[in-house]
């Protein structure tokens, strides 16, 4: 059997984090959690957790870097071992953990994709969550933006829930720290020509009006600041690809 690293990008989640520990663990027991710098009480009771039950790996950054800096933590660290690939899940309570074996799964088969993302928007589900207009109106325009740009055929330029090969990671040097470090991923993953499936998962918003933090918090600003990182990720391929021309 394949043998995947999960991992979670963690910052201030205490209300969710041994929950969502509790049944990742049920599904999995290669399980890492990258703790970007919290500071309400989520390192403490990993800490705790570690002493008690030694159930799962911390690492830890002193400070607050950024989403995307604790996805690429993930990434190094699934580089640095011996995992044939990596699954990636939110801890807000938001993903379904039971559906890990399915990424894993899907990630694994022969010929398969090297990149199994998770929509939120290819099927509907029972009990799913009514989006917050803007942010369903970003994510449609961003998604169909990448499309565009990238000749791809995705639903959910944003779900955090995804499953990588060994190969993917080996081919993806994201730098963006922030919440548009996916987008990054989509353009060097096209660049790279990197096989990219997607598989269904329930919609689910426990906290509608959760902060993306400081002045990402308006729309029109987030749009912007996600259609740069787009730009100078591609800036960046184009660039290497003159470089070695």
């Amino acid at each position: 059997m394949p043998r995947f690293l999960t991992a979670l990008p963690v910052y201030n989640e205490a209300d969710h984090v041994n929950g969502v520990l509790d049944e990742v663990l049920k599904v999995t027991r290669d399980v890492l959690v990258v703790d970007d710098g919290s500071t309400d009480g989520t390192s403490e009771l990993l800490a705790d957790r570690v002493a008690v039950h030694g159930d799962i790996h911390v690492v830890r950054h002193p400070a607050n870097r950024g989403y995307g800096a604790a996805l690429v933590t993930a990434f190094q660290t699934t580089l640095a071992g011996d995992w044939d690939g990596l699954v990636t899940i939110d801890c807000d309570g938001q993903h379904q953990p039971r559906l890990i074996p399915s990424f894993v799964e899907a990630a694994s088969l022969p010929g398969g994709p090297s990149i199994v993302s998770g929509s939120r928007y290819l099927q509907h589900f029972a009990g799913d969550s009514e989006p917050p207009e803007g942010r369903r109106r970003i994510n449609q325009d961003i998604t169909a933006e990448v499309n565009r740009r990238l000749g791809l055929e995705i639903t959910d330029a944003f779900c955090g829930f995804k499953a990588y090969t060994r190969r993917a990671l080996a081919r993806l040097a994201p730098e963006e720290t922030g919440y548009a470090m996916p987008l990054e991923v989509w353009v060097q993953a096209a660049a790279a020509g990197l096989k990219i499936a997607e598989l269904p998962v329930p919609l689910v918003y426990l906290d509608a009006a959760r902060s993306f933090g400081g002045a990402l918090d308006d729309g029109a600003t987030r749009l912007a600041y996600y259609r740069c990182v787009l730009d100078r990720a591609e800036a960046t391929v184009a660039a290497g690809r003159e470089a070695a021309s």
